[in-house]
């Protein structure tokens, strides 16, 4: 992979972290929204072939009258794909309705102007919102994607419990993460695996530090295990993981057919999780 060319300021080029700067957690503000698109498929092995595989995801598992959720939609790049794969088919769902959410207003406003420029016939909602207290119903997919490892541990059962709670019979979450190897020499091959990936990418050893030091206890990481059991804890049927890219995972998890909603918790916070440089 050739790395892109220098590039100036303001061209949407992620280079907020090329000189030196006082430490500070990283945040999703208006300057990260500003070269998100950039900083994600540079940052993280396999985006694009995940933002192909959502889209046919959704034309397998959409159902008519139900809703679709981008749970962390940033700038609305999975909304967007999931419409334009629904819209694509022979015979598109009806009365479908889309719902994204993200916290940082700086997303959900550029997500809008995004979507925006974008014709469908699927009525889309964004909300500016905590993904703690999001009400998902009436949802036959539900996408949390490089979402939930920025939510506080001992949160995440829940948050999975009412995904699952508001998921039709035969409704499906696609859940992107970054996980860690709880083995210490394949999690040192996986790190040092990605950080040659962002080298490829352009990015500067100063970079990779800067931006690692920016996401230490912001982004906590966990094991395959830790997600597959939290996922089984909440109640789905099927659990399948579809695509992994060095550490970056993402799993489908089905609901039955015909199956009993359990209450909205799950297991108690995994003892494996890690601080992450993203």
């Amino acid at each position: 992979m050739t790395a892109p060319p220098d590039s100036k300021a303001g061209d949407g080029r992620d280079d907020l972290f090329r000189t030196p700067q006082p430490p500070a957690a990283f945040r999703f503000d208006e300057a990260v929204a500003a070269v998100f698109p950039d900083m994600i498929s540079r940052s993280v092995p396999g985006y694009r072939f995940n933002l192909e595989l959502v889209a046919a995801i959704a034309r397998r598992h959409v159902q008519p009258h139900t809703r679709v959720y981008d749970l962390g939609c940033s700038l609305g790049a999975m909304t967007l794909s999931i419409r334009s794969a629904l819209a694509s088919l022979a015979e598109p769902p009806a009365g479908v309705e889309m719902v994204g959410v993200d916290s940082s207003p700086a997303m959900i406003e550029r997500a809008r102007s995004q979507l925006a420029a974008f014709q469908s016939p699927y009525r889309t909602e964004l909300v500016c919102g905590d993904l703690q207290q999001a009400a998902v119903k009436n949802a036959s997919l539900v996408v949390l994607g490089y979402t939930l490892q920025f939510v506080p541990l001992e949160e995440r059962a829940a948050v999975v419990g009412r995904i699952r709670a508001g998921l039709v019979p035969g409704g499906v979450l696609v859940l992107a993460e970054k996980v860690h190897e709880p083995d210490a020499t394949a999690e040192r091959l996986m790190t040092e695996l990605h950080h040659d990936f962002k080298r490829a990418n352009g990015y500067s050893e100063l970079e990779i530090a800067h931006k690692r030091q920016a996401l230490e206890n912001v982004l906590r990481t966990e094991t395959v295990d830790d997600h597959e059991s939290r996922l089984h804890g909440a109640g789905f049927d099927r659990v399948v993981m579809l695509s992994r890219h060095y550490g970056f995972c993402l799993w489908l998890a089905q609901v039955g057919e015909k199956t009993t909603v359990p209450p909205a918790t799950g297991p108690a916070t995994p003892a494996s999780a890690e601080p992450s440089d993203g």
